[in-house]
């Protein structure tokens, strides 16, 4: 079956015919593929029936660059003809299509460095959070090592006081046992005394 397809649309100078060009050789089709000088472009397919339906649906292409908005049909018997599916080159579209690529080339650079200014500008953004946060970190850092001087301060302080307890309680105690040593003297000495007097009298 050969398919004869006008497609309208934006369809020129945007890719298309090359698209159409890879989904026919996907296909195994043969014909060509030309733009016409009304802004549509003439598709010219051959080969199975089947095929041809899948083209058909395949060709109807709509994205950022290329949007189809009809395609006029028409089918007959293949003749043969087409050794392969190509694309049509008229006389001097080659420097058109430099032309427009050009002008597409510089809406990209334009796009790309309205890109990057943002992006400059999001980073230095980012980069004047990042110092002030680390200025509070080093804020929080300078105040909890003041907070942690004046805790090992007061640490040493208690542990000198209790240094002076401990010499204080062992004073005492060195006190305690003089009195305990003296008092046992005293007591066996009193002992002594009374036994004394007992064994004088008598009594034991």
């Amino acid at each position: 079956m050969r398919l004869t397809a006008i497609v309208s649309g934006k369809v020129q100078e945007a890719g298309y015919r090359a698209r159409v060009v890879d989904i026919a050789n996907a296909f195994g089709l043969k014909g060509m593929v030309e733009n016409l000088l009304d802004g549509r472009v003439k598709i010219i397919a051959e080969g199975e029936d089947e095929k041809i339906k899948w083209f058909e649906s395949a060709i109807d292409i709509k994205n950022a660059l290329i949007h189809v908005s009809s395609i006029e049909k028409s089918y007959s018997p293949a003749s043969g003809e087409f050794e392969k599916f190509g694309k049509l080159v008229t006389k001097g579209e080659t420097d058109t299509r430099l032309d427009t690529a050009a002008v597409y080339l510089k809406e990209l650079v334009s796009a790309v460095n309205n890109m990057n200014d943002n992006l400059g500008r999001k980073m230095d953004k980012m980069l004047d959070k990042q110092d002030e946060l680390l200025y509070e970190v080093r804020s929080m850092n300078d105040n909890l090592g003041g907070k942690m001087d004046k805790m090992l301060g007061k640490q040493d302080q208690m542990l000198g006081k209790q240094d002076d307890l401990i010499v204080e309680v062992k004073d005492v105690n060195r006190r305690m046992d003089r009195a305990l040593e003296t008092g046992i003297v005293e007591l066996k000495s009193d002992v002594a005394e009374i036994k004394s007097a007992l064994r004088a009298k008598g009594i034991i």
